[in-house]
C-alpha cells in the first residue's frame, strides 16, 4: 500500500512539474521569445535555477492559458515556496558577508 501511494505521488509530482515547465515555457515565449524560453528551460534543468520558469509559469497560465491571476498564483505557489527562500538567503548572505552561499569555497583547479 505504501509503495502504491509513493508511486502515485511521484507520478503526480512529475505531471505537475511538466505542467509548470510547459506553462513557464509558454509564458516566457509569449513575453520574450523562444530563445529566452529555451534558455530558461536549460537553466532549470542543468543549473537547477528555476526562478525564471516559476515566474514564466505564472504569466503563462495567466496570459497564454487565460487563467485568472489567483488560480495562476496557486498553480505557481509550490515552486515559489522552494525557490524564494534560497534566493533570499543568497542575497542576504551576499549583503552581510560579501560572499554568497552559491560560490565555491575552494577553486576547482589550483594554480601553481
Amino acid at each position: 500500500m505504501k509503495l502504491t501511494i509513493g508511486i502515485l505521488a511521484l507520478v503526480a509530482f512529475f505531471i505537475f512539474a511538466t505542467a509548470q515547465m510547459a506553462a513557464g515555457y509558454a509564458g516566457i515565449e509569449h513575453g520574450m521569445g523562444p530563445l529566452w524560453a529555451l534558455t530558461a528551460i536549460f537553466a532549470a534543468v542543468f543549473f537547477r535555477f528555476t526562478l525564471p520558469i516559476t515566474v514564466g509559469a505564472f504569466f503563462g497560465a495567466m496570459n497564454v492559458w487565460g487563467w485568472h491571476w489567483a488560480y495562476a498564483l496557486v498553480f505557481t505557489a509550490p515552486g515559489l515556496v522552494f525557490v524564494l527562500p534560497g534566493v533570499l538567503s543568497a542575497i542576504f548572505s551576499l549583503t552581510t558577508t560579501g560572499t554568497s552561499k552559491l560560490t565555491r569555497a575552494t577553486p576547482i583547479c589550483a594554480e601553481h
